[in-house]
């Protein structure tokens, strides 16, 4: 069966819609990978279902050559370990050249989160602005920080979603796999408060421009970014994810444990859950100095002597 280089991305991309339920951001960026792994093997006379190992590698090479950092790499690798493995299924290949490569090493970085008070700040300028603006970001900051879900989840999120008393808010998350999340009062206030002054016939609970659509990822931004101004914060400090670090960041802080947060977060693997374990040393830290008998008893002085 000849099949275009094209046809197989396009066959790839439809699998992770139709399979996976894979979110169009998602697919937008293995598009993109995909695109860019399949002009660097047009220019060595090959298709791009047809690259051996030794193809690879030298993209992989490549990559570096050109400056691109570990994480892009590794993003990138992960793009064509799926794309290959998707033809080693299909019948399309018999192998898969991305087998013995090795993920490039990436730096070990701590995931960014804002301290209680600047959320507080941040909630409070949402608050203080005018009209239905203010009772839409006010609403989406109070969900975003109680729930710690995606901001793609959050525009998601249907008008009838906190009908009723409902204590529990219905995720659709990554890979259209959906988890339960308690809310804050807080929370539900302010969404009863958009909805009560929302367009009778809309769908979303943050609407567009146009009510009939939901809100955009780029005009979420762009109101968050005014929120921090006004709250006083550095703007490139704040973004949806950053709140999704710090709930997670302050369930540690406050007692919650690894595996509950890995359900909250919606979380395939905890070990993603585990960036945040600098908390739990943080924390285990203080109940060291506080409980521990030889930290109770012994001065700084004295505890300076015992070193």
């Amino acid at each position: 069966m000849a099949v275009t280089a094209d046809r197989l991305v396009e066959a790839f991309l439809e699998m992770l819609a139709a399979e996976r339920g894979s979110a169009r951001n998602t697919r937008i960026a293995y598009e993109q990978d995909l695109g860019d792994f399949a002009a660097f093997t047009a220019q060595r006379g090959e298709g791009v279902g047809k690259a051996d190992p030794a193809m690879v590698r030298d993209y992989m090479s490549s990559l570096q050559a050109v400056g691109l950092s570990a994480r892009t790499a590794a993003r990138r690798l992960s793009a064509l370990r799926q794309f290959h493995r998707f033809l080693l299924r299909e019948g399309v290949r018999t192998d898969d050249p991305t087998s013995l490569l090795d993920t490039p090493r990436l730096p070990v970085s701590l995931p960014k989160y804002l301290s209680e008070s600047e959320v507080d700040a941040l909630l409070d300028a949402a608050r203080r602005l005018p009209g239905r603006t203010g009772v839409l970001a006010h609403a989406a900051l109070e969900i975003l920080y109680a729930s710690g879900m995606r901001v793609s989840e959050l525009l998601a999120l249907p008008r009838t979603a906190l009908s009723g008393d409902a204590v529990l808010l219905m995720i659709r998350g990554k890979g259209g796999k959906d988890r339960v999340v308690p809310l804050s009062d807080a929370a539900k206030d302010a969404a009863a408060a958009l909805v009560a002054g929302a367009e009778p016939r809309g769908r979303w609970l943050f609407p567009g421009r146009d009510p009939r659509l939901a809100m955009t990822r780029q005009g979420f931004f762009k109101l968050l970014k005014r929120v921090a101004l006004d709250a006083g914060l550095d703007p490139d400090r704040v973004s949806p994810h950053v709140l999704r670090h710090s709930f997670a960041s302050h369930m540690l802080a406050r007692g919650a444990d690894l595996r509950t947060l890995q359900v909250l977060l919606g979380h395939a693997d905890i070990a993603t859950t585990q960036i945040y374990t600098h908390v739990l040393a943080e924390r285990l830290q203080r109940l060291i100095e506080a409980h521990h008998p030889l930290a109770m008893q012994a001065g700084p002085s004295s505890r300076d002597e015992m070193c």
